[in-house]
């Protein structure tokens, strides 16, 4: 919005100091966000669509299949937290709820049995599993136990072996996996079995199955036995950890750098290994900076000096600031309104996909809330 009348536009050089964290030896300073309205004597700070819609971007920098790294630029803190809240605990996923033990003599409790299912991570056919499967209801105190259990809310899985010892094993054989048959019980040995229309939805390539199937569930000895049925149901990750559709849902602040005087030749090798490989490069002085009066690197052409490569590497250790001879020469920070995010996805979504339904889940929650401020400003 364009400054009204009495009031003026900070500079360039304001701003940039009004959006950096200082990252000093010890401390660290101008944390708190100030971009509001009357916070800057004559100044205009009042939020405006247009000029949030020129400043704000997103730039991918990776985009795997279940692992994404990507930049929010130009969004206040409380913004990027609520994508990162709605990634981990608001994208509904299928995850093991009920677990039926009709034999379990592992060393293994059920209830410790019945834990570790519940954290195994499952896949399958993406549109069965937005569009086919929906939530499960809780039974009435005076419904029947299967009463509100269709192939549309419930995924059956079973799980049965029994361990006995191998008549084939070599004679000098000392590994279990190698003398005893089923010594250990891993994530593909679950087995999903198709309920009414599932089938439909859920076969082939788009089956219900684990994300990893190498998951070790249990050890067992000959003459040990587990024979366990499984009830999947959608839910969210506010009710449980093992609903949460990620991995790691994280953020944080892109790193700045500033050399303030030159770092040449020893100093600026040392200076290069104070930070992660890839932050700071190693440039021969130019003719045309030797030449330049005031440059700093006057009579130095040829020499070493010490340039900012990527700073988003940085892990901001603050390891250069230890050293006495970079004193007053750089100066660390971050940049308050610039999000690096990292999302690992559990399997059943892709990492990209988690960020986009986290958008479409936070407008759903303004389209939810912005009535209830019409009306609280109507009756005030």
């Amino acid at each position: 919005m364009a400054p009204s009348s009495g009031r003026r536009a900070p500079s360039a050089a304001e701003l940039e100091q009004r959006n950096t964290v200082g990252i000093n030896k010890e401390t660290v300073t101008n944390t708190v966000s100030d971009a509001y309205p009357d916070n800057y004597a004559n100044e205009e700070h009042a939020w405006d669509k247009e000029d949030f819609r020129r400043a704000f971007h997103v730039q991918f920098h990776q985009n795997d299949q279940f692992e994404a790294q990507f930049s929010l630029i130009g969004i206040d803190a409380s913004i990027a937290n609520a994508f990162r809240r709605i990634m981990i605990a608001e994208i509904p996923s299928l995850a093991v709820e009920t677990v039926f033990v009709n034999n379990n003599t592992s060393v293994i409790q059920d209830e410790v049995l019945a834990h570790r299912l519940g954290l195994i991570p499952f896949t399958g056919g993406k549109k069965g599993l937005r569009e086919f499967m929906g939530f499960w209801r809780k039974p009435g105190p005076e419904e029947d136990a299967y009463a509100t259990t269709f192939d549309s809310n419930t995924v059956s899985l079973k799980l049965a072996a029994k361990c006995t010892r191998n008549s084939d094993a070599p004679k000098d054989a000392t590994d279990p996996r190698v003398l005893y048959n089923n010594a250990h019980i891993y994530a593909r040995d679950i087995i999903f079995e198709p309920l009414g229309g599932q089938a439909k939805w859920f076969s082939g390539e788009d089956t219900i199955r684990p994300v990893n199937p190498d998951i070790l569930i249990v050890k067992m000895r000959p003459g040990q036995e587990i024979d366990i049925e499984m009830h999947m149901h959608k839910g969210f990750g506010w009710d449980h950890a093992k609903y949460s559709p990620v991995a790691t849902a994280s953020y944080r602040l892109m790193p700045t750098i500033t050399i303030l005087r030159p770092i040449l030749g020893a100093d600026a090798e040392k200076f290069a290994q104070c930070f992660v490989p890839g932050v700071i490069g190693l440039e021969k002085v130019t003719r045309q900076e030797a030449r330049a009066k005031g440059s700093g690197y006057e009579g130095h052409e040829g020499e070493l000096k010490a340039v900012v490569k990527d700073p988003m590497r940085d892990t901001v250790s603050r390891e250069v600031l230890r050293h006495p001879e970079f004193e007053g020469k750089v100066k660390l920070g971050r940049r308050k309104d610039h999000f690096i995010f990292s999302v690992e996805s559990a399997g059943q979504w892709d990492s990209d996909e988690l960020f986009m339904e986290s958008v479409k889940t936070l407008k759903k929650k303004c389209g939810l809330l912005r009535p209830q401020v019409s009306n609280m400003v109507q009756t005030f």
